[in-house]
């Protein structure tokens, strides 16, 4: 008898003691929620900065712009700098960056004038926390880290995140500001507690690049002709789509929401990324097919909720106008899934952080199309700027198409 048990024994004991796979990346994914977080809430109080403040709608668009001017160039060194110094590193410089930004702005009621540097600053943090983070993300998802089964599916995790901080940050400045005492200082705090907790949990994860001294280019010539084909057309609808939704639609129909601005302000910053996370399945089942068709659906998508915006801003319905951004946060979330997978498979793993931070850079550069809506509205009525954005869109699908650029395979 003791004979006929000891297989079984034998079978069942590793099965019994094997450990469930460490989630390290969950650790690094609160980096990025901290980074969407601290970009949003400022969206979602421009109409209190207007009121409060008595700034101007184009002076609250330009502090809305001065962040991308921080943003793409701690991209640009962000990336080298997590390949050459470690992606842990280099994060939590960024982390400790928009901390003190947030800082910065709380000090705005009482010195407006640091609202600049807040907002420069912002964007500084942003940029270096999205290269460092984004990479190190994907490289904890997978072996011998994680266990994510594509390099898609892992690159894609760091845009969930990201998405994540975007709708909770400006939605809980936006009902702080409504109801709290001190609207412009007390609405900051929640991300200043928020990096607190992301800095403590990130310390604890492991480091996936070495510290090391050599210098390895940018991006290996192999692979910018189809970065520049494949990636950098899609890449500025990341964020156009939605930074309209922030900064443009609400100021656009709130002639009939009677004291209900920055509440619906808020509500719209965080459905428009919000729609962004609900539709990451579409963009899995979609790059399982052909990586190019998720880009496709994401333009499409975008130009529909643009086409939607101009209607609704010319008949000021707000209730139009959050659709119009659910509509913009679901192309969001498309683009940046087909951006992120797309990176993934083109760089090689030396020159990952590099290439993303060369995706991020230019995706932000969508950041300034509420500034060019502000100038362009002087000789234009805003929804025929919509709608002329929406056609933009269309040519780009119409060029990402073209048959030079039909040959991305599925991702495997």
């Amino acid at each position: 008898m003791p004979l006929s048990h000891t297989p079984t024994a034998q079978v069942a004991a590793p099965a019994a003691t094997a450990a469930p796979a460490p989630r390290h990346w969950l650790r690094a994914g609160g980096l990025m929620a901290a980074s969407g977080w601290s970009a949003n809430q400022y969206s979602s109080l421009l109409g209190a900065y207007r009121a409060h403040l008595g700034l101007t709608a184009a002076t609250t668009t330009a502090l809305f712009a001065v962040y991308i001017l921080g943003l793409i160039p701690a991209l640009l060194v962000g990336g080298p700098l997590a390949d050459r110094l470690g992606r842990r590193r280099v994060a939590l410089a960024g982390l400790g960056v928009s901390a003190l930004a947030t800082c910065l702005l709380m000090t705005g009621p009482a010195v407006p004038a640091l609202l600049w540097p807040g907002r420069f600053l912002t964007g500084v943090g942003a940029g270096t926390l999205l290269t460092a983070g984004s990479v190190w993300i994907k490289e904890l998802s997978a072996a011998p880290y994680g266990t994510a089964p594509t390099p898609g599916a892992a690159a894609r995790r760091s845009g969930l995140f990201l998405s994540a901080g975007f709708a909770t940050g400006g939605l809980a400045a936006s009902l702080i500001a409504q109801w709290a005492p001190h609207p412009m200082v007390l609405a900051y705090v929640p991300h200043l507690a928020l990096s607190a907790a992301a800095a403590l949990s990130a310390a604890r994860a492991p480091e996936t690049v070495p510290a090391r001294a050599p210098h390895t280019a940018a991006a290996a010539p192999a692979h910018r002709v189809p970065f520049r084909r494949l990636v950098v057309p899609v890449a500025p609808w990341v964020f156009a789509g939605p930074a309209l939704a922030f900064a443009v639609l609400p100021g656009l129909v709130d002639a009939r929401l009677h004291g209900w601005q920055t509440v619906y302000a808020g509500v719209v910053t965080a459905v428009t990324p919000g729609a962004g996370l609900l539709v990451a399945p579409l963009a899995r089942r979609l790059t399982a097919r052909h990586r190019l068709a998720t880009a496709a659906a994401g333009l499409l998508v975008t130009a529909a909720g643009l086409l939607l915006g101009a209607l609704a801003a010319a008949h000021a319905q707000p209730a139009a106008a959050l659709l119009a951004a659910a509509l913009l946060g679901a192309g969001y979330g498309l683009c940046v899934g087909y951006g992120l997978t797309e990176v993934a498979a083109l760089a090689p793993p030396h020159h990952l952080a590099g290439l993303t931070a060369r995706f991020w850079a230019v995706s932000y550069l969508g950041f300034l199309t509420p500034y060019g809506v502000t100038v362009l509205s002087g000789a234009f009525a805003p929804p025929a700027i919509l709608t002329g954005v929406a056609v933009l869109a269309l040519l780009t699908l119409a060029a990402l198409l073209r048959p030079g650029a039909r040959h991305s395979a599925p991702l495997s």
